[in-house]
């Protein structure tokens, strides 16, 4: 009797442990399994050397990060996390590097590649493309100061891409907080995701042409005055357009809650995030939250990321796994 007791809650423990170490959602009732440290026998040093490449692009590139966690927030709003987005165009196929969201503005396209190439001559078409994004997204947060999750691996690499869904999908910089809200929701994330998530413009750089809108008006109790006028200094030299702002001007380069903290003072760059606390009274009172509590962002922010990395993902025979990422096998 003993001995069964024992057995029966050695079997409860394992499964409670295999539970916690794979996700698995149902999508039309197909179950799409991830796991954490899928690679441990078949590549096991996957997870340090995608470290490894991308803590050496953030030291000679400091705003690689943010564009390292951008290519998979694209990759995964289009159809899923299917590396999809890496796929260059060719004569009979359009990828969605071209479609307005990504066109001159998506990078990081090399350290993807030269992650790839060293991870082929390792171990062979075992690591996905898609699996490289979630993993140098997660490292790109930690490396700047944020935190760090385990991440989910098993994704496929799509054998296709929609040039129109990128431009449909993913979010613009002067989105109103119900065109936010439906764009996220139409993904499967909720308005507390899409809040999170959007801490990530803690990282990285905006051209003027994207945050034109924030130099239209100057009155109002919203408008922090002096941002706005050095805003305008920075765009209206004669390569206006193209002249780069920081997202966050107080700690650019660091994984922080400071996005939070400026969108309260008035200094979100992007129309698309300054809305979050003028136009809508739940986003203004989620963002003060992060504002205030900077360890709820951090792990608020990794369980977003989890459930974004999830979205959508291709496994066992669906998809392949790429020689290279910007050409189907």
């Amino acid at each position: 009797m003993t001995r069964c007791l024992i057995l029966c809650l050695c079997m409860v423990m394992l499964s409670i442990t295999v539970a916690r170490a794979m996700n698995e959602t149902c999508v039309d009732d197909i179950t799409i399994v991830l796991q954490i440290d899928l690679y441990r026998n078949s590549c096991p040093e996957a997870e340090s050397i995608i470290f490894s490449f991308v803590e050496n692009a953030v030291s000679q590139d400091a705003r690689m990060a943010a564009s390292l966690l951008r290519l998979h927030f694209h990759d995964c709003f289009v159809n899923g996390c299917d590396g999809s987005v890496l796929l260059d165009d060719t004569e009979d196929f359009v990828g969605e590097k071209t479609a307005p969201p990504n066109l001159n503005s998506l990078r990081g396209f090399e350290v993807i590649d030269a992650i790839k190439s060293e991870l082929e001559s390792v171990c062979p078409q075992t690591v996905s493309c898609a699996d490289i994004l979630a993993t140098a997204a997660r490292d790109s947060v930690a490396i700047s100061g944020g935190p760090s999750w385990e991440v989910e691996m098993g994704r496929k690499d799509s054998l296709g891409a929609s040039k129109e869904a990128a431009a449909n999908n993913i979010p613009g910089p002067n989105s109103t907080v119900p065109t936010l809200v439906t764009k996220f929701q139409n993904v499967g994330l909720s308005l507390s995701d899409m809040i999170v998530l959007s801490g990530a413009h803690t990282l990285g750089m905006a051209r003027c042409s994207t945050f034109s809108a924030r130099l239209q008006g100057s009155n109002g109790p919203d408008i922090n005055v002096d941002f706005v006028q050095n805003l305008h200094q920075l765009c209206s030299q004669t390569d206006g357009n193209t002249r780069l702002a920081q997202l966050d001007l107080v700690s650019p380069a660091t994984f922080d809650n400071q996005y939070y903290v400026n969108l309260l003072s008035g200094e979100g760059l992007l129309p698309s995030d300054q809305v979050l606390v003028t136009d809508d009274y739940q986003t203004r009172q989620l963002v003060l939250s992060y504002a205030e509590d900077p360890l709820a962002f951090f792990e608020d922010f990794k369980d977003s990321m989890l459930k974004m990395g999830s979205l959508g993902v291709l496994t066992g025979t669906d998809g392949q796994i790429r020689k290279n990422c910007r050409v189907v096998n």
